[in-house]
């Protein structure tokens, strides 16, 4: 299991406990990445300073560069990737990636918080710039957005303490996924679809707004299983250790990307940016801030679900 950084208790049970906190869209407060320094937000008392790069910010399209913000669409209920502390401001090595970003490029990066399925056709209606949300970079959100991968993630899945569950046999189980995501649509339905064409009853899939939500019902003994991604399922597992354990081993890694509009320019700037977070070691000091470094590329790219 990857090492896991702990966090205050009551910043834990917020987190596991908050129920359709992302039901209904709300700006946060912006989060000031300009200027030449941006600070991580959570995790850690080190603050990791990230210089404004001129030629980078040259390259921002024009509404972005004169607006001085990047809007930026986040579903924060996926601790440690995406959270929200207890004032209600997004915080995770996600945000910390996405606010070295920002301040590398000289502008603001101002979240607003929505249910993850939501967040996509927001990109495409132009109401954010940017997705920051662990998504799973596939052909079919491709179709819709484009994706600048920087972090690589597999399916993991839980079990309640002591309980057995095999993820490749779990016909009949209840099984919780958060709403919109790889697990919900893909990785669920196929292993019921598995179980009923060997004339096994299916997997009983209970969705939720949140990955929160999900979480808390396992803890809760409301379902057998959930399935989410592993750098998820690994910091639920270690912070309720006590009532929750790892089922199975990790498998389909696959990378995540930010989201960008389709041909859109700012998805070159943002792949540039982060290779140049990368070359200099500030996203290797985020990730290892959160103790999710396992997952770390050395290359930034763009769409790798269809390549």
């Amino acid at each position: 299991m990857r090492r896991m950084l702990a966090l205050p208790v009551a910043m834990v049970a917020a987190a596991l406990l908050l129920t359709g906190c992302v039901n209904n869209e709300a700006t946060e407060n912006p989060q000031s990445s300009g200027g030449g320094n941006a600070s991580a937000s959570a995790g850690s008392s080190d603050a990791i300073n990230v210089t404004k790069d001129d030629a980078l910010a040259a390259t921002l399209p024009d509404a972005i560069k004169n607006a001085g913000v990047i809007k930026i669409g986040t579903d924060p209920t996926y601790a440690p990737n995406e959270y929200k502390d207890d004032a209600g401001n997004p915080i995770g090595w996600d945000i910390d990636l996405a606010n070295a970003i920002a301040a590398k490029l000289g502008v603001k990066a101002q979240y607003t918080t929505a249910k993850f399925d939501n967040i996509i056709p927001s990109i495409v209606g132009g109401k954010y710039d940017m997705g920051v949300s662990s998504f799973t970079d596939t052909a079919e959100r491709e179709k819709q957005v484009d994706f600048v991968n920087y972090y690589n993630a597999g399916i993991l899945w839980a079990s309640a303490k002591g309980k057995t569950v095999d993820p490749n046999n779990a016909c009949g189980l209840k099984v919780a996924v958060e709403a919109g995501t790889t697990e919900d649509l893909e990785d669920v339905p196929a292993k019921s679809k598995a179980c009923t064409d060997a004339g096994k009853a299916k997997i009983d899939k209970f969705q939720f707004d949140g990955q929160d939500q999900a979480t808390n019902a396992l803890v809760l003994g409301q379902v057998d299983a959930m399935s989410a991604d592993s750098p998820i399922i690994e910091y639920a597992v270690h912070q309720q250790s006590d009532k929750i354990q790892i089922a199975g081993e990790t498998f389909d890694v696959a990378p995540y990307g930010f989201a960008t509009a389709k041909g859109s320019a700012l998805t070159d700037v943002i792949k540039n940016t982060v290779q140049a977070l990368i070359d200099d070691g500030t996203y290797l000091k985020v990730l290892k801030k959160w103790g999710v470094e396992d997952g770390a590329v050395t290359t930034a790219s763009v769409n790798e679900a269809s390549k």
